[in-house]
């Protein structure tokens, strides 16, 4: 079986090529982004727009973008993490590390899988703008017969830090009409769309409409079943208790940058994270591992 890495470039971003058999994975050094993972000749199971960009200092539309230390708008964040926030810029939507560059650390191919680390260097040094706390932040990525993604926080300071992040997970699917999501009955949800109230799922979650969901209390297994593309997707997280689901439907499609007006058809985000009471205080010298298992399922 082939296992190769390989550094490439897609547009004005560095990048590194992950293979095993037919399997491949894209991942960027800034912001430490996967950008796409699938299989040869088949359906990707990471979306990437059609119309993504690959410039210098801009988020790629797709993909599993990092948001840390902070997940979507800081006002909206725990108190402990907006005071952690002293810039003098409004502070950008899902944290400071999306943007800038990380640092590859080890890559290894082994007998079945292929394997890199990348660390944020500005985030150890205390360097993020407005951010001046050090703590230690690597992305681990494992392509094996199904793929592992981790996001490790340890705490260099000599006092507590706290934050909340999530892996910004855009999944394919055939046709969203047909997509529902297994696993959260019974689940307590804020309804950002609805002034933020609190409502409980019951069943399965079925799409409608625009949705951006913030679930709590999960279970770790989440599935997505894909009926248009007769497959479902299996994530199996770690270190978290909440999830984003979020679709942005029709009319906020027209508004989004690097999106085609149909897009919103074939992609649902399924954010593994730690928001809201799921946030996480590290001790000095603690460290926090958020992950999420992928693992795809033919149906046919």
């Amino acid at each position: 079986m082939l296992v190769d890495i390989q550094r490439i470039e897609m547009g004005q971003l560095a990048c590194w090529r992950l293979r095993r058999g037919s399997s491949e994975l894209l991942v960027a050094e800034q912001g430490a982004q996967i950008l796409r993972y699938g299989q040869d000749g088949m359906e990707p199971v990471i979306w990437l727009s059609e119309q993504a960009t690959f410039e210098r200092g801009q988020p790629v539309r797709g993909g599993i973008p990092v948001c840390w230390p902070w997940f979507g708008d800081l006002a909206r964040n725990p108190q402990a993490i907006r005071n952690q926030y002293a810039g003098t810029q409004s502070a950008p939507f899902h944290g400071l590390v999306r943007a800038i560059d990380w640092q590859v650390v080890t890559s290894a191919c082994e007998a079945d899988a292929a394997t890199i680390e990348l660390t944020c260097a500005a985030a150890a040094a205390g360097e993020l703008p407005g951010w001046p706390h050090r703590v230690e932040v690597t992305l681990r990525i494992r392509l094996g017969e199904a793929l592992e993604v981790s996001l490790s926080s340890r705490n260099l300071d000599d006092h507590p830090v706290s934050i909340s992040q999530a892996l910004h997970s855009y999944l394919a699917t055939a046709d969203i009409h047909q997509t529902r999501v297994a696993g959260l009955d019974a689940c307590p949800y804020v309804d950002t769309l609805a002034d933020w109230q609190n409502h409980e799922q019951q069943g399965d979650l079925r799409f409608h409409g625009e949705t951006d969901r913030i679930y709590l209390a999960l279970a770790d297994t989440l599935t997505l079943v894909d009926t248009a593309g007769r497959r479902s997707l299996q994530l199996l997280s770690t270190g978290s208790r909440s999830a984003i689901l979020w679709t942005p439907w029709i009319e906020k499609s027209k508004r989004l940058s690097q999106f085609a007006t149909d897009a919103w058809q074939r992609m649902l985000c399924i954010e593994t994270a730690n928001v809201l009471d799921d946030a996480r205080r590290l001790a000095p010298g603690e460290c926090h591992t958020l992950g999420v298992r992928f693992l795809a399922n033919s149906q046919a």
